[in-house]
C-alpha cells in the first residue's frame, strides 16, 4: 500500500480517490503478467485472510470435503493451502508459469490439487462442472466480457462463485507510519490522504457487477479487517511484487523502496499493516442464457 492501488487488491472496490487501478487500465495484460517476474518474492511476502475466512468460504458456498472447485489466478497457493486442508478437490488455474511452478511445489503435498498454466479466459475446462469458481484478489484482472459468464458455465447447478479480496485499508487506530510514508511516495509523485483509506470508505462494486451479469442470483458480502506484521525487509520485498510500484521508472522505484525499508527499520523494524476481508459469493442462476462459448 502507498500512494499507488495495491494490485492485489482489491476486488471492484474504491475508494473516494479518483485513481485509474491497474486492471482497469489499457495495460490491464501487460500489468498482470508483471506478478511472475519474481515468484519467490510473492511467494514470501504476500499476506492472505485468516483461517476462520475459508471456513466461511466453506459454510456459504455449501462446501465440504470432496467438493470440486476451480481457483482462478492462485499465484503461489497462499490461499489454494486453506482449499487443500478442507479436502476441497482444487484445479487451480494459474497464467504466469514461474508462480504455477512455484505453486505446485508449496502444494506437492495435496493430491487433492492440480495447478494449470493458462489464463482462465483461455482455459479449457473440457465437460467439468464444479461446485465453486474461487478467487482470491484475481477476478478483478479477468477480462470483463466474459469473466462472469465463463464461471458460471464452468459451475454445476447451484453452484457458487467466491470472490475474496483483501484490500489494503487505513483505519484510525493505524500507526502513524501510514502517514509519514507519504514523504516517501511524494518523492515519486504519488502521494495521497491515507484517510481515504479507511475501512468505511470502501466500496463494493463487484455485487452490482454480479447483479448485472444476469447468471447468478444475488450475492451477499462480508467484510472484516485483520492485521498482518511486515519486517522492514519483508514489507519491502512486499512493495517490489505491487504492480503500482513496477510501473516506477527503474530508479524512483529502487529508491522508494529503499526509503520505506529504512523508515520502517528506524521505528523498530516493524510495520503492521491492515486489510479488509472482503467475500462476495453468488449462487449461479437456474438457467444461464444461451452463449456462443466462453
Amino acid at each position: 500500500m502507498g500512494g499507488v492501488p495495491d494490485a492485489n487488491g482489491p476486488e471492484d472496490v474504491s475508494t473516494d480517490r479518483d485513481v485509474t487501478p491497474p486492471w482497469e487500465s489499457d495495460q490491464r495484460e501487460v500489468l498482470r503478467a508483471t506478478f511472475d517476474q519474481d515468484a519467490e518474492a510473492y511467494d514470501r511476502s504476500r499476506p492472505v485472510a485468516p483461517d476462520d475466512v475459508f471456513d466461511e468460504v466453506m459454510q456459504r458456498a455449501s462446501l465440504s470435503a470432496g467438493s470440486t472447485v476451480v481457483e482462478i489466478g492462485p499465484g503461489t497457493g497462499q490461499a489454494t493451502r486453506h482449499l487443500a486442508a478442507r479436502g476441497l478437490q482444487v484445479v487451480a488455474v494459474e497464467l504466469g508459469p514461474h508462480l504455477a511452478e512455484r505453486a505446485r511445489a508449496n502444494l506437492a503435498a495435496f493430491p487433492n490439487v492440480s495447478v494449470v498454466t493458462a489464463s482462465f479466459e483461455s482455459w479449457d475446462p473440457g465437460t467439468a462442472c464444479f461446485d465453486a469458481v474461487f478467487a482470491c484478489n484475481s477476478f478483478h484482472w479477468i477480462d470483463r466480457d466474459i469473466r462472469f459468464v465463463k464461471a458460471a458455465t464452468v459451475l454445476r447447478p447451484g453452484g457458487h462463485l467466491v470472490v475474496l479480496a483483501t484490500p489494503w485499508v487505513v483505519p484510525e487506530t493505524a500507526d502513524r507510519f501510514w502517514w509519514e510514508v507519504q514523504d516517501d511516495w511524494a518523492a515519486v509523485g504519488a502521494r495521497f490522504d491515507p484517510s481515504t483509506m479507511h475501512p468505511d470508505l470502501i466500496r463494493d462494486d463487484l455485487a452490482p457487477a454480479v447483479r448485472a451479469s444476469g447468471v447468478f442470483d444475488e450475492p451477499t458480502t462480508t467484510r472484516r479487517t485483520f492485521e498482518v506484521t511486515f519486517t522492514a525487509e519483508g514489507y519491502a520485498t512486499n512493495l517490489s511484487t505491487q504492480s503500482g510500484v513496477k510501473e516506477l521508472p527503474e530508479n524512483a522505484r529502487a529508491e522508494l523502496i529503499a526509503h520505506i525499508r529504512q523508515r520502517v527499520e528506524d521505528q523498530g523494524g516493524r510495520v503492521t499493516a491492515h486489510l479488509l476481508a472482503m467475500l462476495t459469493v453468488a449462487r449461479r442462476a437456474r438457467s444461464l442464457p444461451p452463449t456462443n462459448g466462453a
